[in-house]
């Protein structure tokens, strides 16, 4: 039985539960140890809510801690439904090899296969692009796009409308993050289902996967108890309001709770069998999904199908994370260790707790860590570098990275030396922030002052080794004179 008496958690606000345990499964020290941490961490970061939970050996540990709302104060427990945000990637690349299992979708196949009338600006690159392209986020246009709300319509609506789409990269050769393609996915995964994007991730994931919680419209998720967003107001935190599932329903639209996000994990831990008993994914399928397609350029970090990729003291993870309307999320897999994590927060600081559980959870449980400044990639959600980097004593010439950076249609990015170091000037949907950033590996840097300190940036060359782009947060910008 749940405790549901209340206690105040100094530096959150208000009336704030205990956390709530699940009680299907003997909870560990290690377990506790994390929980230790992250009521912690809610406290020096004011975060109202979290949800965590651990999946070791095919066991589920799952707890909640503090409120889903400051303004109407109810517990967070394992049942609790958060927005899962960019997570939602990986649900839809699920989805789409479903489809490759059963042999009616082809990942190396052009877009154009599946959608006839596609196009983007550049006409060879709307005939070439490939479904690959797009789950690998290497389509190579601007990813930061924006889906109107045209109901069952959206996606239709969202992909005829990206025909003057110029491009920044050919596709397959930078690796930027990209909600843009994964919407054109979602398009795709409607065509070849002949359901919309609702139905067709219901029919081929959440229902057979056991799924019962797992939403793509908010007028469902929100009649279960819902984490709601916050973000510090006045030195508190204060709710986010108006709220709405994104409408890209394929680059971050699913809601769902730790202890389904935990099953999910399971079934891409396992040998693809469904909750029914009956297959859903071949374990080939599950294992090329976490297999590297490519190397996310001047990082050590790789990128599967849908997953994002990294090794830590040369074991695999594969993870991905999320960001929305004041919500910070985290779910990772070590497949070789037969563990998987998810970390749910309802805080736009969420992320700085996220960082720090993850960490403490990979070292506690299998005892990995980052090496001292390992070039680390965007996996969907921030993630600073001063827990493990530091810069190079002999910092690089700087003339090859300064210049004009373009993101057409989003932004620019100014690049200028400053007292011997970089000044980044980054004008994106009408808001400017400036970011001081020194080197801690060729081509890797981090911020030092400014915007997001220890947010890293990446310089990408091209083929004739001048720097093409700058990377910033996971998006590419182009060199205006490249």
């Amino acid at each position: 039985m749940r405790r549901r008496q209340f206690i105040l958690l100094a530096g959150v606000t208000g009336i704030v539960p205990p956390e709530v345990r699940s009680s299907t499964v003997q909870e560990s020290g290690r377990f506790d140890e994390i929980a230790k941490l992250i009521s912690a961490k809610m406290a020096e970061h004011h975060i109202p809510g979290v949800a965590f939970g651990v999946l070791k050996n095919g066991q589920i540990t799952a707890r909640g801690f503090g409120v889903t709302n400051v303004d109407d104060p109810q517990p967070v427990t394992p049942e609790t439904v958060f927005p899962i945000a960019s997570i939602s990637k990986t649900v839809a690349a699920t989805a789409l090899m479903t489809r490759v299992r059963q042999g009616r979708v082809d990942l190396k196949s052009p877009v154009r296969r599946y959608l006839p009338e596609f196009r983007v600006q550049d006409e060879i690159v709307s005939r070439e692009v490939m479904l690959w392209h797009l789950l690998t986020h290497t389509p190579g246009w601007e990813g930061q796009l924006t889906a109107e709300d045209r109901g069952t319509d959206t996606l239709n609506f969202f992909t005829a409308g990206l025909r003057d789409l110029p491009q920044l990269a050919s596709p397959g050769s930078v690796w930027s993050y990209n909600n843009t393609g994964f919407g054109v996915a979602g398009r795709v995964i409607e065509a070849v289902t002949g359901k919309s994007i609702h139905e067709a991730l219901r029919e081929l994931v959440f229902a057979p996967l056991g799924m019962s919680r797992a939403f793509s419209r908010t007028g469902e998720a929100m009649t279960y108890r819902f984490a709601v967003g916050h973000r510090q107001q006045q030195g508190q935190p204060g709710v986010i309001r108006p709220f709405d599932l994104s409408t890209n329903v394929t680059a971050g639209g699913v809601a769902t709770t730790v202890d389904d996000l935990l099953r999910y994990a399971a079934f891409h831990l396992g040998d693809g069998i469904g909750a029914q008993g009956k297959l859903v994914l071949s374990r080939a399928l599950l294992e090329q999904m976490r297999t590297a397609q490519l190397r996310k350029n001047s990082t050590d970090d790789e990128m599967g199908i849908g997953w994002q990729l990294r090794r830590i003291n040369g074991v695999l993870t594969a993870a991905h994370g999320g960001t929305l309307g004041g919500h910070c999320l985290h779910l990772q897999l070590v497949p070789d260790r037969n563990l998987a994590f998810a970390i749910l927060t309802n805080h736009t600081d969420g992320w700085r707790l996220i960082q720090d559980v993850e960490r403490a959870t990979l070292r506690s449980y299998e005892g990995l860590a980052l090496k001292p400044n390992q070039p680390i990639g965007h996996r969907g959600v921030n993630e600073a570098m001063t827990a493990h980097a530091s810069p190079l004593t002999k910092q690089p010439s700087l003339e090859a990275y300064v210049g004009r950076y373009r993101r057409p249609p989003v932004g620019t990015v100014e690049v200028r030396e400053q007292d011997g170091k970089l000044v980044v000037t980054n004008q994106t949907g009408g808001e400017t922030s400036n970011t001081t950033i020194v080197f801690y590996g060729p081509d890797v840097a981090y911020a030092i002052a400014g915007s997001y300190t220890g947010m890293p940036m990446e310089f990408v060359r091209n083929q004739t080794g001048a720097v093409g782009w700058i990377r910033i947060n996971g998006r590419i910008a182009k060199k205006a004179d490249i």
